[in-house]
């Protein structure tokens, strides 16, 4: 099990660019869809909380993967193999990137991939948005923090911890 973690987290890793939001979809059809190692529900709270907690967010969610599935033996594989292939990769092209940012074939391919990821970002945020804003509470709260965040140019900390309230009054009352 150890190594299926570190597998699985090693090959997401691998084939993702972009960052923690770019390894949303890929963390959801690899461990929701494919190995069932946790539910669309549980994703979306570890998204939460490793959203609140420092660090990388697919970072985050394949520590909490990991622990699920095999406490901290677990957490330590699924973490391992989730940096391990960026760590390989930025070690072995960040000398070659310095030299070729000013080719405009690289910097035309990173604005491209910039493009993808948006897009990644972009399904990702519909995807969860159309399951986890199921009443009109969360609807309401969801719109009050788009707003704020929007408009205003809001802390994103207070965004979560002003919903963590409010999660708390509403469930509070039933």
């Amino acid at each position: 099990m150890l190594w299926q973690l570190f597998a699985a987290f090693f090959k997401i890793g691998l084939f993702t660019f972009g960052g923690g939001y770019a390894m949303i979809p890929l963390l959801q059809a690899e461990l929701v869809e494919r190995k069932k190692w946790t539910s669309e529900e549980e994703i979306m709270d570890y998204y939460s909380i490793g959203q609140c907690t420092p660090g990388i967010i697919a970072v985050n969610v394949a520590t909490f993967i990991g622990y699920k599935q095999k406490r901290l033996a677990g957490a330590i594989a699924a973490t391992v193999g989730m940096i391990l292939p960026s760590f390989m990769i930025i070690l072995a092209l960040a000398n070659i990137i310095r030299l070729y940012m000013e080719n405009a074939y690289v910097t035309h391919a990173f604005a491209g991939i910039r493009i993808v990821v948006i897009a990644l970002i972009a399904d990702v945020v519909l995807s969860m948005s159309r399951k986890a804003v199921g009443s009109l509470f969360q609807g309401a709260v969801f719109a009050a923090a788009l707003l704020y965040l929007l408009l205003f140019g809001g802390s994103p900390t207070v965004v979560v911890l002003t919903a963590a309230a409010a999660g708390l009054l509403a469930g509070g009352r039933k």
